[in-house]
């Protein structure tokens, strides 16, 4: 077993394992408990009380966080010439078509989110193994496949984005950086919270949100008293 370092030997004392913490609380512990030379990614990882082999107790939605991600999303847009200045304006990172789609043939997947409209699926429709496993295919449930590609373009940007259920019935999503206030991710991790206890499934027997725990990238986890958020089961 690895020793831990300095720097996690004081980030471990810091946080009561035992202890279940208000959000406010909790960032600005993690804020302290994160030592990274880089920007470190601010998480959190929602455990529900659901089956996702079971249709019925699927849980997929967007959510858009108020502070941003504080990530530079990298959006490629395919479309129709008729809708290339509409994307451009809104801020894409790269916009075409049939150009695009032989490069990603190729291989290249250097983006965050696609954006489609309605009519060229057919086109996209053959390069979805390779979009498909890295999160990337558009969806018309997340609002990546669309007419308002304007308006789609600038919701990504301004930290809008798809969170799903894992097979062991977990959200992960991340919600900001340790550079943002601990209000800042509150606010945020508040946000996508109440989104997904709209999303509870009608199907679902007993608890829902079972356990909530934030953490960055290389800091211990500290556990989430969720009666103290603005969530009701």
């Amino acid at each position: 077993m690895s020793k831990l370092t300095k720097n996690q030997k004081v980030a471990v004392e810091k946080v009561d394992s035992k202890k279940q913490y208000r959000l406010s609380e909790a960032f600005a512990l993690v804020k302290e408990m994160t030592f990274t030379k880089f920007d470190a990614s601010v998480e959190i990882a929602i455990r529900l009380g659901v089956d996702p082999r079971k249709a019925n107790q699927m849980v997929r939605g967007v959510v858009t966080l108020p502070n941003g991600t504080g990530k530079v999303t990298r959006v490629l847009v395919l479309c129709t010439p008729d809708k290339e200045a509409e994307a451009k304006e809104a801020g894409a990172d790269y916009v075409g078509l049939d150009e695009y789609i032989e490069k990603i043939k190729a291989g290249w997947t250097d983006i965050d989110v696609i954006i489609c409209t309605p009519s060229v699926m057919a086109k996209i429709g053959p390069i979805g193994r390779i979009l498909g496993p890295r999160g990337l295919m558009p969806n018309p449930k997340t609002g990546t496949v669309t007419m308002e590609i304007g308006k789609a373009v600038k919701e990504v940007k301004a930290g809008k984005i798809d969170f799903k259920v894992d097979k062991t019935g977990i959200i992960h999503c991340a919600i900001g950086k340790a550079s943002f206030s601990a209000e800042a991710l509150t606010e945020n991790a508040q946000e996508l919270l109440n989104t997904v206890m709209k999303l509870k499934p009608q199907a679902l027997k007993g608890t829902y949100m079972k356990s909530v725990f934030v953490c960055s990238t290389m800091s211990p986890s500290v556990n989430i008293d969720i009666k103290t958020t603005n969530t009701a089961e």
